[in-house]
């Protein structure tokens, strides 16, 4: 008898032990962007979405600057704003206010594509309401992204649903332009073919949260989709460079411009800060910036890499 209650005792210990210990949080989230002003752009119930700014040198709230956001990838799944951490630099050296967006995903939120599409609508709502104060020209934003943050850049440009409700829909949650990253443009079939792995097609309704053609950007492209540059890896198999391609012609047909980069043997986040030597990142940086000069946001050559 004794014996049982002592076992009883140590079951009933061990449990006020594992009670009173207290939720482990992730000690490296939210991240720290070295030399980024830090707001909420956002706030949904108990979450808070920061916005990383990144000022040209001596800026001021009355400049009318153009503006980059970007939206990191991690399949809707994870993920983190420090991804373009160096592109926000280096946009900002040449004059623009460049951002990197954090927004809600599966691990952290427990949240489907969909309120990750509404979160970067938000924020480019967000930096169109504060351009007065940030010193942004309202008319002259980008949105860019790789991967999953390059489909939610182009959600921004292409779909017009998934705002989130309670905002000012008067201030517009469209960009100006876009720049994308071996972005996912396909989520549903063309011509019944799919566009992604059998894999990849069997999980995605679950991961979206709707019907994935909902948020598709190739099927909703029309007249008026912003200036469009894409960096593709020929050689992704996670998000095959057809879908860019065919992205690019549904494009170009609608009368919108749209140029895509191509890289032979590159894989998916080839483009990435860090890898290859940074080879691919230069090169992709510099396209940008022609790109951008083109559009009037920047003067000048581009400061990175060499003709």
């Amino acid at each position: 008898m004794r014996r049982i209650l002592v076992v009883i005792l140590i079951v009933m210990l061990c449990g006020q032990v594992a009670v009173a210990q207290p939720r482990k949080r992730n000690a490296n989230y939210p991240p720290k962007l070295d030399g980024a002003k830090v707001e909420v752009y956002k706030t949904i119930g108990d979450v808070k979405l920061n916005m990383y700014i990144f000022n040209p040198k001596d800026h001021k709230p009355s400049d009318k600057r153009p503006a980059a956001v970007f939206f990191f990838g991690g399949g809707w799944r994870s993920g983190s704003p420090k991804q373009f951490e160096q592109h926000c630099k280096y946009l900002a050296s040449r004059g623009m206010v460049a951002m990197a967006a954090d927004y809600r995903v599966s691990t952290r939120h427990h949240t489907k594509a969909k309120e990750a599409v509404a979160d970067a609508k938000s924020a480019i709502r967000w930096i169109r309401k504060e351009a007065g104060r940030l010193g942004i020209d309202p008319d002259r934003i980008v949105a860019g992204g790789g991967s999953a943050g390059g489909h939610l850049a182009a959600c921004t440009g292409t779909i017009s649903k998934f705002d989130e409700s309670g905002e000012d829909a008067a201030i517009s949650s469209k960009p100006n332009a876009l720049a994308l990253f071996n972005p996912a443009l396909v989520l549903a079939p063309i011509d019944g073919r799919p566009p992604l792995s059998a894999e990849t097609m069997k999980t995605l309704a679950e991961r979206m949260g709707v019907d994935p053609q909902e948020l598709s950007p190739f099927h909703h492209v029309a007249a008026g989709v912003p200036p469009t540059i894409i960096f593709h890896g020929k050689a992704d198999t996670t998000v095959p460079y057809a879908t860019a391609e065919q992205f690019t012609k549904a494009m170009q047909a609608a009368g919108n411009r749209c140029q895509l980069v191509g890289y032979a043997g590159q894989s998916h986040g080839f483009f990435n800060y860090g890898r290859s030597e940074n080879k691919y990142y230069i090169a992709t940086v510099r396209a940008l910036d022609k790109f951008l000069v083109s559009l009037g946001y920047l003067q000048g050559k581009p400061t990175i890499g060499d003709e």
